[in-house]
């Protein structure tokens, strides 16, 4: 029997005008955001501090993944105008920080790891300034697409562990859990900069092993967490098994900090991405 002691959280209400300059700036980039394809109820904050999602090699995954309503199938190639546009809306809309992420594209012979390349390059050099953070796929644990991220020259990496080990098989049926672990211990490893993972909780998880799963990531060379609400996006999504009241994502964030990570964002409408240019800089506690 599902458990549902605590509301569904309330989504707040962007404010218009932000979204409609984005909104506008966009289309004449041709390009989206995951802040608005996701319909994040952040988006509008994180566009007035300047923060916005982008979301590379198409809007067709290869993958399945229960939690997640992006399309499944095989994607078109890699767009070669891609990075300028992205470059050039990153300028136009005076971004300060910029989250790079990506469907799962295990069609292509680089899993899509140049492009990242490619967009990072042309940030650079667009608006050299800006902080570039690039939440990754698994790219299958292959190395060199792991390591043209590394030397890329990006400020931040993540990649996103999502749920529980006993969950991961269902939830994110084409993925592993220990290979998430991998990918973020060679970032650990490789990287001299922060690396960050996320988590959603409401799937049916126990408390016991939220916990080991956030051991597991600091063990792995994690030390930013973000921890949020699962909210299922359509009926035939994995269902919500229980809303947590917010007195939950603050001890989780207490222990989290317990556990030694360094920045702990943590909330029912908390996303991956969530004041991703401060997490660093968010107060403990």
């Amino acid at each position: 029997m599902k458990s549902q002691p605590y509301e569904k959280p309330r989504v707040k209400a962007p404010d218009p005008a932000i979204t409609a300059r984005t909104d506008r700036v966009l289309r004449r980039h041709g390009l989206t955001t995951v802040c608005e394809e996701s319909a994040c109820p952040n988006r509008a904050e994180c566009y007035g501090r300047g923060t916005a999602t982008f979301m590379i090699l198409g809007d067709t995954c290869t993958r399945a993944c229960r939690f997640c309503n992006v399309a499944t199938g095989r994607g078109a190639p890699p767009d070669p105008a891609e990075p300028a546009g992205i470059a050039a809306a990153v300028r136009d809309l005076g971004l300060r920080y910029v989250v790079v992420t990506s469907v799962d594209r295990d069609d292509l012979s680089d899993y899509g790891s140049e492009q990242f390349v490619r967009v990072v390059e042309a940030i650079r050099r667009e608006a050299p300034g800006v902080g570039i953070e690039l939440l990754t796929p698994d790219f299958r644990g292959d190395t060199e697409a792991l390591e043209r991220i590394v030397a890329c020259g990006a400020d931040k990496l993540a990649h996103n562990e999502e749920t529980v080990r006993r969950l991961s098989p269902t939830i994110r049926p084409q993925s592993d859990y220990d290979r998430s672990l991998e990918v973020l211990r060679y970032y650990a490893r490789r990287f001299d900069g922060p690396v960050k993972s996320s988590l959603m909780v409401g799937l049916g998880e126990e408390e016991g092993e939220l916990i080991g799963t956030m051991e597991d990531l600091y063990e792995a060379g994690v030390r930013e967490l973000t921890i949020g609400q699962y909210l299922q996006p359509t009926p035939r999504h994995a269902p919500v098994e229980r809303y947590y009241p917010p007195e939950f994502f603050e001890r989780m964030k207490e222990r989290a900090y317990g556990i030694g990570f360094s920045a702990v964002a943590s909330g029912p409408l908390v996303r991956s991405s969530y004041y991703a240019e401060r997490l660093g800089e968010l107060p403990e506690g």
